[in-house]
């Protein structure tokens, strides 16, 4: 059976019997991905007790009924796991964070902020970049994801999601800093970090986030960062 090219809905055939069938599934897939909202983005396997209608985004490393569909949206439809692969420039809403979530053809990222432009080309950008990070062992831990090139950095908030060990307390910063952005931040779970720039800080070139430990090394544990800066685009 045909079905259409970007949402996959299926189409009826001429002459076709038990029609309802066919529109009635084009209609859950419709209800499914149409302004998108996700319960999380981060589970690796199904909740233990889902609600029908409940939609998430696949984590990585993924078991059980979600194996082998890290990425993909799956969607509880009539008690069963359906899964759709997302294509470049799909939205979501993650309601467990609370950011606006833009597929790019390989995985899933939040989106980029509001800005302006000129019709050069020429833009500032209000970026927001957002990722989640486990400390390593030792006195420092270091983020896979970094202030970018030439941002302007209005500051730097976190919070922790799974508790930290090892460690009393800890700094939030850069290598050349490491308390830029907080220093005594707590170690326990859902402690905050809201670390205001005193002057926007200019970085050339591509600068990891470094958490510093405090009264012992760091063990293990969890935090999720974002990063607050503006981004500069030149004429064409």
């Amino acid at each position: 059976m045909s079905t259409s090219f970007h949402l996959g809905l299926p189409f009826l055939e001429a002459a076709q019997a038990q029609k309802h069938v066919t529109v009635n599934e084009a209609l859950r897939r419709l209800d499914a991905l149409l302004y998108l909202s996700v319960a999380a983005r981060d589970l690796a396997a199904p909740p233990e007790e889902p609600v029908e209608g409940a939609r998430y985004i696949v984590g990585a490393e993924a078991e059980g009924a979600w194996a082998g569909h890290e990425g993909k949206i799956a969607a509880l439809i009539d008690g069963a796991w359906v899964f759709f692969a997302p294509g470049a420039g799909w939205q979501a809403f993650d309601e467990a964070t609370g950011a606006k979530l833009i597929h790019d053809g390989t995985g899933w990222s939040p989106a980029a902020g509001s800005g302006i432009a000129a019709a050069s080309g020429a833009a500032t950008a209000l970026t927001l970049i957002e990722g989640e990070h486990e400390l390593a062992e030792g006195a420092t831990s270091d983020t896979v994801f970094v202030i970018p090139d030439r941002a302007i950095v209005l500051g730097v908030t976190g919070i922790v999601i799974e508790a930290i060990t090892g460690a009393a307390s800890w700094s939030l910063g850069v290598a050349a800093d490491p308390a830029r952005y907080g220093n005594g931040i707590g170690a326990m779970l859902d402690a905050t970090v809201i670390g205001v720039s005193g002057t926007p800080v200019a970085y050339y070139g591509a600068t990891p986030l470094r958490l510093t430990a405090a009264g012992g090394d760091f063990t293990g544990g969890r935090v999720r960062l974002a990063i607050h800066c503006l981004e500069l685009t030149g004429p064409a």
